[in-house]
């Protein structure tokens, strides 16, 4: 069954911190190049594969102690926290154009881009600490997918917009905050056990 409470969290924390993400502005250059819904399939498929990874890895936490899990979330939240709090705003890249327009070409660009960017990342790391949290490896996913695809799709279609109305260094440490929440709590549920 899945959560909604959990899924809108996971939603929220992942939206958060995806916005201000290199990968984000990659999608955005790639969204002014081509056309719109080529790009958007393939960093779909591509936050897809990594938010399956993430939510795997996760699941293989919560086989340990929960006092030891909340303690190792609790961690890595600060951690990424620490992270966004001392990211550097000017992370554009530029992105190769493909020798044509045709969908599998578009696509597969952001395919590889998003998914070679991505593994490791902050988001994703993110997404294995909250399944592991809550032990609920479809709404974690859920909530997680639809906030990279929202992202992506903010990006591609509107990024520019939105990029001028809110200051990126303000969505950097909104997301931070929440991390940093997340993380004491963890850290306190570890401890109080």
């Amino acid at each position: 069954m899945i959560s909604l409470t959990v899924t809108a969290l996971v939603f929220g924390v992942v939206f958060l911190a995806e916005l201000p993400d290199k990968t984000a502005l990659a999608g955005l250059v790639l969204g002014t190049r081509y056309r719109a819904s080529y790009v958007f399939a393939g960093v779909a498929a591509a936050f897809l594969v990594h938010v399956v990874l993430a939510v795997a890895a996760g699941s293989v936490l919560t086989l340990l102690p929960q006092q030891l899990v909340h303690a190792i979330t609790g961690v890595l939240f600060l951690g990424g926290a620490a992270v966004l709090l001392m990211k550097k705003d000017d992370e554009d890249e530029e992105v190769r154009k493909p020798q044509d327009q045709s969908f599998w070409k578009v696509a597969g660009a952001g395919f590889m881009l998003i998914l070679v960017a991505e593994f490791g990342d902050l988001t994703q790391i993110m997404t294995a600490n909250l399944a592991a949290r809550y032990d609920d490896p479809l709404s974690v996913g859920l909530g997680a997918v639809l906030a990279l695809w929202a992202v992506a799709g903010l990006g591609i279609v509107g990024g520019k917009a939105l990029m001028k109305r809110v200051p990126l260094g303000l969505i950097t440490k909104i997301a931070a905050v929440l991390m940093l929440g997340l993380g004491v709590w963890s850290l306190w549920e570890a401890i109080a056990g």
